[in-house]
């Protein structure tokens, strides 16, 4: 199986920690019904967010990314995305 993993960096904006905190769970429910996610998880250090996920190939990737869109789209507005690492 090929495996392809994505780690974005989110900075968020000041006063926006806990909008952005609350969003969480909506990523992580949206992702739960994906076929092909092997994992996806957050980490918090200050007013910084990692997300940790992984996809059965690239079609699990744009999967998610379809899947995820609009709400990726409203977290933009209150953070902005410092780094992207892909891996596959």
């Amino acid at each position: 199986m090929n495996t392809v993993s994505i780690h974005p960096y989110f900075k968020v904006h000041a006063g926006q920690l806990a909008a952005f905190k609350a969003m969480l769970p909506e990523f992580v429910k949206k992702t739960a019904t994906e076929e092909k996610c092997l994992y996806y998880d957050f980490t918090i250090n200050g007013d910084e967010i990692f997300c940790r996920e992984a996809y059965a190939g690239a079609e699990g990737l744009l999967a998610h990314i379809e899947n995820v869109g609009a709400l990726l789209g409203e977290a933009l507005k209150i953070a902005s995305l410092t780094r992207l690492e892909i891996h596959g």
